[in-house]
């Protein structure tokens, strides 16, 4: 599916008509987005705390409504903001990156707290619950390298951790597949439009939310009750409508 395709899902609807969609609608019924997470172990390799008390991880997995959803929900995050990741400025629109020519994937900035949780234990929730790291340039009903499974380090120390951890993963034979999952390093994040910040927690009874994100946010509070946080930290709170 591409972002154009997607853009139906912007505009709300009732409960009702969630479920009825969600019935008729029987190919993502099969999306790798709703199976049960991937029980992983967690990385042998972390990085390890030091005095700063905020740390920025980027992550790409797919739709970025889901991700950022899942990670709104970890205690320790203080923020998670959807957006484009690995190409330039110019193209960093949601319209001009759904054409999949662009360099970017859909993508989170994931602000958090190294004293609560670790980059490597944002890895493990990534790998284990926000995506699946062995489709390549897909996740679930969405297609194109928009949807990449993609690591963007912010510095030379996230880039070896994430290293080390897909190959600690790859060895352990986890995954049914080899993970497809590149690190990108150098790579600028710039932030989505304001309308697909929240949209998870803004949408719950969308078809597409309800049937492939609504399960990750099952499987965290399942796989990672220690750092579930029932109530997300939203971007958009507090901000002025246009």
């Amino acid at each position: 599916m591409s972002s154009n395709s997607r853009l139906r899902y912007l505009v709300p609807i009732t409960l009702a008509a969630a479920i009825i969609a969600a019935a008729a609608w029987q190919p993502w019924a099969t999306s790798a987005a709703a199976e049960e997470a991937v029980v992983i172990p967690a990385p042998a390799v972390d990085v390890q705390p030091g005095l700063r008390t905020v740390e920025v991880a980027v992550l790409a997995g797919g739709c970025f409504w889901g991700v950022q959803g899942v990670f709104q929900h970890v205690d320790g995050v203080t923020r998670a903001v959807s957006g484009y990741a690995g190409g330039e400025a110019d193209t960093a629109s949601y319209p001009r990156v759904g054409r999949g020519d662009t360099g970017h994937a859909e993508s989170v900035e994931i602000t958090y707290d190294p004293s609560k949780i670790s980059y490597g234990k944002i890895l493990q929730i990534y790998f284990s619950v926000a995506h699946d790291p062995t489709e390549f340039n897909y996740q679930g009903p969405d297609i194109g390298p928009q949807y990449r499974s993609a690591i963007f380090p912010t510095n030379e120390e996230q880039a070896r951790v994430a290293k080390a951890y897909i190959a600690q993963l790859d060895q352990a034979h986890v995954y049914r597949d080899t993970i497809v999952t590149t690190i990108e390093s150098g790579r600028a994040f710039y932030p989505a439009e304001d309308y697909h910040q929240d949209y998870l927690t803004l949408n719950p009874t969308q078809p597409y939310i309800a049937i492939n994100d609504l399960p990750k946010i099952e499987n965290l509070k399942r796989k990672f009750p220690e750092v579930y946080r029932e109530q997300p930290v939203l971007v958009m709170a507090g901000k002025p409508s246009n």
